[in-house]
């Protein structure tokens, strides 16, 4: 008698399904929403300064109080993430009013109309973020949670890519402002998303309605204390992408001249961006097979990625080869390192607090980056960009340090 195969489903035990559609509509989700906050994001210094004819000084006013608020909005969306029922509410209406007002900046007819709107679009993306990691937390197995985030994190990189490649396309054909106010179909199309992960998602625990409270100690206990002090240290030395792309048109203007300089500038950006979204799933994969130690020795790896990159950038060169490892490090590095550094805290996060930690988790992303831009700018300007290069190189090592002595405990 012939024995009967068996089936997929009967040879893949549960935790290995991690692929589901609740995970396939957040990774949606990001890379829709992705594409539509990054039209209005590149198109805003034409729309200010063309159209409404302000000065450089208002884009920086406008986006220096948009990413604090948005700091400030995580830390805030972390306190109602707490509540598995409250999470998903703020998940669908952050995504749809991130959509909305992201888009109604095309109408503006005054600079601070554009302040006002962008600064409460930001806000209302700050307080989705925490409620989608958690709920991302919700609806895959613990074992899973490395490639789920990978996943996710991968999707938002894509969408990073084919943003503003769209915001060109969409200017060439109906112009700026009709441009941006199209941003809304993509962030519209993210909270549909977030609505069929939701649909997918194992039904919200039902208990008494959870009080809003603060509690910063209690998240802070244990690995998860040590996990964030690192990844403090990390993120001040984290500094934004632009002052990599400026680091290399620098380099290049004077054997290249300066518009060419600055195009290959923006292709190495996108050399980073690509090296990103190919390293996030790769890196949730291993961070779920190297066992309950796998996410924080990722995200080791992401942070020593992150200081070759550095060092690197630190030395003077004018060959685009030297230049382009250091941008495929940081961006293997970055893929690396959100992927490990989600996946750690929906493991080391008690239950009922895992809003509150993700909350947590992009507080310290939000100031750290703002703090390594900040002195990174300054030292730049006031010393050389070697030192300044040279000083995110030491907070690397430090996160590093942290790393591996929270990976031994």
């Amino acid at each position: 008698m012939t024995e009967t195969a068996p089936s997929s489903d009967q040879t893949r035990p549960d935790e290995e399904r991690w692929l589901t559609p609740g995970v396939r509509g957040i990774g949606s989700a990001s890379f829709l929403a992705d594409v539509g906050h990054e039209i209005p994001t590149a198109l805003l210094p034409s729309l200010l300064t063309s159209t409404l004819g302000a000065p450089a000084a208002a884009l920086g006013a406008i986006e220096g109080v948009s990413d604090a608020l948005a700091g400030a909005a995580r830390f805030g969306g972390g306190v109602l993430a707490d509540d598995p029922a409250r999470r998903r509410k703020v998940a669908v209406g952050g995504y749809a009013t991130t959509a909305v007002l992201g888009a109604a900046t095309a109408a503006a007819t005054a600079v601070w109309q554009v302040g006002v709107l962008r600064a409460a679009a930001w806000t209302a993306r700050g307080l989705r973020v925490p409620a989608r990691n958690a709920l991302l937390a919700d609806i895959v197995p613990a074992k899973a949670y490395g490639r789920a985030y990978g996943f996710e994190r991968m999707m938002d990189n894509l969408g990073a890519i084919f943003g503003p490649l769209l915001a060109l396309g969409l200017v060439a054909w109906v112009g700026v402002q009709w441009a941006i106010g199209l941003s809304v179909i993509p962030g519209l199309l993210a909270a549909a998303a977030i609505v069929y992960a939701i649909r997918h998602a194992p039904k919200a625990e039902r208990r008494e309605t959870v009080p809003l409270r603060v509690r910063v100690r209690p998240v802070l206990q244990g690995g998860l204390g040590r996990l964030l002090g690192a990844v403090a240290a990390f993120e001040i030395g984290n500094v934004a992408a632009t002052l990599l792309i400026l680091r290399a048109s620098e380099q290049l203007a004077p054997g290249h001249g300066k518009d060419a300089a600055t195009s290959i500038a923006l292709g190495l950006y996108v050399t980073y961006n690509v090296a990103a979204t190919a390293a996030s799933v790769p890196a949730g994969h291993l961070a779920d097979k190297l066992g309950p130690r796998g996410p924080v020795l990722v995200l080791a790896a992401g942070v020593a990625a992150f200081a070759l990159a550095y060092g690197m950038f630190a030395a003077s060169t004018t060959v685009i080869a030297a230049l382009t490892v250091p941008f495929v490090l940081a961006g293997v590095g970055i893929g690396a390192v959100e992927t490990a550094q989600h996946s750690a805290v929906a493991a080391l996060a008690p239950t009922e607090l895992r809003g509150s930690a993700f909350g947590l988790l992009a507080t310290v992303q939000s100031f750290g980056n703002l703090a390594a831009s900040t002195v990174a700018g300054v030292l730049w300007s006031a010393v050389s960009p070697n030192a300044a290069f040279a000083y995110l190189t030491v907070w690397m090592v430090l996160a590093l340090a942290g790393l591996l002595w929270t990976a031994r405990r």
